[in-house]
């Protein structure tokens, strides 16, 4: 696996300074799917997305004034803040994002802007939706900031400022896995994500050779509580590790595959903190078996495992909402080889994998089930590993 931890040189963060180039850059940055492993960035566990086609765009100039210019094109108005006055708080909802990026470049490299920047997003990764919309407007400022500023620096350091960024500036407990999925992905692979020793590994998805799709199911439900539930897993993680004596629950990992137990019992933990456990270390599982499935050309078996994810997501880590999990069961109701939510839960996105041949049966099913049962009309798409972050 190669080490995401790695420098290109001694010129990351903290190296050289660096002055602005003349002209104007242009990168772009995608959105991710998570093909499987939820909630297991943040337990140093593993993890499986990939880059999709939807991305962010973001061109970086210079302006004559010591300003940030936030501009995006789905939005009304820019943004203005003084560069001497960029602290957290200081930049709100959308612009944080890329105003986070110029934050944390500036506390970790010397640069030198030499009057401000002009900064200019243009994204079709649709919003809340689980797609990691925030790290591929995050991802594509680093590097085109990277570009401008003529920084050399590695994939490695623009993953660790647009977390930064996401962690420190925004307050999102972003754990990593989007970063590295936005910037180092590429074509027709997935990417095996070790957030314990952030690592990467290009596992080869053959979608096409396999005549089969990936559905993406927009069920377009409002996220429900998200932010406080998203919090109150983490939380309970993390107190189970307390419980346990070790830094993260992937340091029980081992001893679960050998006995199927962790003994949170003998610790007097309730039933609700077992499930939080028992999701993320059998998800964990999950994800190495899909890598192996993979690696073996058997991208039809992955189905059932993807399945087994949506129930462990639904009944052990209870994130899921009716919409995720009928979309998920109309799917493989009408022949989907297997489906699950991805992102953070309580609304969302679900996936499908799906036959070539079977599309227009399953997303007419998935359309129906929702009609009859009220629900906002899905977006419904298909999708396929694309590259990371690149130059326009």
């Amino acid at each position: 696996m190669t080490s995401a931890t790695e420098r290109s040189s001694d010129d990351g963060p903290g190296g050289r300074s660096a002055q602005a180039g003349a002209a104007p850059v242009v990168w772009r940055a995608p959105g991710r799917v998570n093909l499987i492993g939820e909630h297991t960035d943040y337990n140093d566990g593993f993890a499986l997305p990939f880059a999709i086609a939807e991305s962010c765009t973001t061109t970086v100039s210079r302006l004559d004034r010591p300003v940030l210019r936030l501009n995006s094109a789905q939005e009304d108005a820019p943004v203005e803040v003084a560069l001497d006055g960029l602290e957290p708080d200081a930049v709100q909802d959308w612009a944080a994002y890329p105003a986070g990026v110029v934050w944390a470049l500036r506390r970790h490299t010397p640069v030198s802007i030499d009057g401000g920047l002009d900064i200019h997003v243009d994204g079709d990764v649709p919003l809340g939706a689980g797609l990691s919309s925030s790290a591929a407007l995050s991802c594509s400022t680093a590097a085109a900031l990277n570009d401008f500023f003529g920084l050399d620096l590695a994939q490695a350091d623009l993953v660790a400022l647009s977390r930064t960024a996401e962690n420190d500036f925004v307050g999102a407990p972003t754990g990593g896995m989007d970063q590295l999925a936005s910037v180092c992905s590429t074509a027709d692979h997935a990417l095996l994500c070790d957030m314990q020793s952030l690592t990467t590994e290009q596992v080869p998805f053959g979608l096409a050779a396999a005549s089969l799709t990936v559905l993406v199911i927009d069920t377009r439900a409002p996220h429900r509580h998200a932010d406080g539930e998203y919090a109150a897993r983490r939380q309970a993680c993390e107190k189970a590790a307390q419980l346990l004596g070790v830094d993260t629950l992937r340091d029980v990992q081992d001893r679960f595959v050998r006995t199927g137990s962790v003994g949170l019992e003998e610790r007097g933990a309730d039933a609700e903190m077992i499930r939080r456990v028992r999701h993320v270390l059998t998800e964990n599982q999950r994800v190495l078996q899909v890598v192996d499935l993979l690696r073996a050309g058997e991208v039809e078996a992955i189905g059932s495992v993807l399945s087994a994810s949506h129930a462990s997501m639904r009944d052990d880590f209870e994130i899921t909402v009716p919409e995720v999990d009928v979309a998920a069961e109309a799917a493989t109701a009408a022949g989907a080889l297997g489906a699950r939510m991805t992102g953070g839960g309580f609304g969302g996105c679900v996936i499908a994998l799906t036959s070539l041949d079977d599309v227009d049966a399953v997303s007419s099913a998935v359309q129906s089930a929702f009609a009859a049962k009220d629900f906002r009309e899905p977006h419904i798409f298909q999708v396929r590993p694309g590259p990371g972050a690149h130059k326009l």
